[in-house]
């Protein structure tokens, strides 16, 4: 198994970045996935989850409104578009899946990528 996340990098406060995580080696389009981050002190958290067809979704409180989780099963790829980016959104954001559930509970996440990290200036 390997999720191979992309797309972090230093973005200025109100700015937008899209991440994206390559999966390979688990049955993709049958998977529930889901992106996690971990901010500099702080423990890992839930960000958004995903079903295998894309038709629901479910977000942190903190992210409503402003992330948008997305799958391309053709391509093995799910998304996360961020929006109105704050300096309380730097992080390392992980891609993680297949879930054994439908869940946000990290221990539920059978995978994780490698982190791309995400920086975000005042």
């Amino acid at each position: 198994v390997q999720l191979q996340a992309s797309g972090g990098g230093l973005v200025q406060a109100g700015g937008s970045l899209t991440l994206s995580c390559a999966a390979s080696g688990i049955a993709f389009s049958a998977a529930v996935m889901g992106w996690f981050r971990q901010s500099p002190g702080k423990e890992l958290e839930f960000v958004a989850r995903i079903n295998s067809n894309g038709a629901a979704t479910v977000y942190a409180d903190f992210v409503k409104g402003r992330f948008t989780i997305s799958r391309d099963n053709a391509k093995a790829t799910v998304y996360l578009r961020m929006n109105s980016l704050s300096t309380e959104d730097t992080a390392i954001y992980y891609c993680a899946g297949p879930a054994t559930r439908w869940s946000s509970d990290i221990s539920d996440y059978d995978a994780w990528g490698q982190g791309t990290l995400v920086t975000v200036s005042s």
